[in-house]
């Protein structure tokens, strides 16, 4: 057994991996079409042909497979076995046998283990490094892995003080086996579709193209990583540029929310010399 999976036995962590296995039966070209499109927008750029890029916490691989499409070299691993499985799956599926896309099993807090990767033109990192239990120095372990002159894209949960900290408790009751996923499911999964359906009616929209269009991803996957995204830290913006600044690096673009979702970075690292 391997630690994740002593961690999610315990209580202590979210099956990322058995979320995202069950997403990639939803996924089509429509899909990895948008995901490569928020690629674009975010990194100001049509293409990465030949930029060497390290996903850190690969999921479902998605965005791994996005990013090989747009025709970087990549490097995907994850702290989850069942998530490092999904990736390879679509490695598979889509790009089978090349030596341009290798995955594999890892943690950003080994640093060891880090070390022997070497560092990247981009580092990317999309609503992961606040679930590894040590957001901090997850974050400074995934700098280290940019190149002088480089790009680290990172997604971070908004601080929203109380609120923040009445989601974290939520999420570990979600973890506590079988009968607190049930609760908490039963509680805030019909709020949730109700609250969407009526955004959605008012925007005379579909509640499944709309939320397809933003990252490719889907509404009620999302809403079970939500629910149970345990270990779950969060910052505010100013912190997540105070840290990187410290650490050499400046701010190229910035998403931010005013609620409990994901802010958007893009860093260049400063260049020796």
């Amino acid at each position: 057994m391997t630690k994740a999976d002593e961690e999610i036995r315990q209580g202590k962590r979210f099956a990322f991996g058995e979320n995202w296995r069950a997403f990639l039966a939803t996924l089509d070209e429509e899909r990895i079409a948008t995901a490569q499109r928020s690629l674009q927008a975010m990194l100001g750029c049509e293409r990465l042909d030949g930029k060497t890029v390290l996903d850190i916490g690969s999921g479902s691989g998605l965005f791994s497979l996005a990013l090989r499409r747009l025709g970087a070299r990549v490097r995907s691993f994850d702290f989850d076995p069942a998530s490092v499985a999904c990736t390879a799956e679509l490695r598979t599926r889509y790009f089978p046998d090349d030596g341009d896309w290798l995955v594999e099993q890892g943690s950003v807090l080994d640093a060891s283990y880090l070390a022997t990767l070497g560092t990247f033109d981009l580092v990317y990192s999309w609503g992961v490094l606040h679930h590894t239990g040590a957001m901090w120095t997850a974050i400074d372990h995934a700098a280290t892995r940019v190149t002088g002159g480089g790009t680290l894209f990172i997604a971070i949960y908004n601080d929203r003080g109380r609120s923040s900290r009445n989601w974290a408790r939520i999420k570990r009751i979600y973890c506590q086996g079988r009968l607190g996923r049930s609760v908490v499911s039963a509680v805030f999964i019909p709020y949730f579709a109700l609250r969407t359906l009526a955004s959605c009616v008012v925007r005379r929209q579909s509640i499944f193209a709309r939320y397809r269009q933003d990252r490719g991803m889907s509404i009620v996957h999302d809403w079970h990583d939500w629910l149970g995204g345990y270990p779950y830290e969060v910052a505010t913006p100013e912190a997540i540029f105070h840290f990187l600044r410290d650490r050499g690096f400046q701010l190229q673009e910035l998403r931010t929310t005013p609620w409990l979702n994901n802010n958007e970075f893009v860093f260049t690292r400063q260049a020796a010399g």
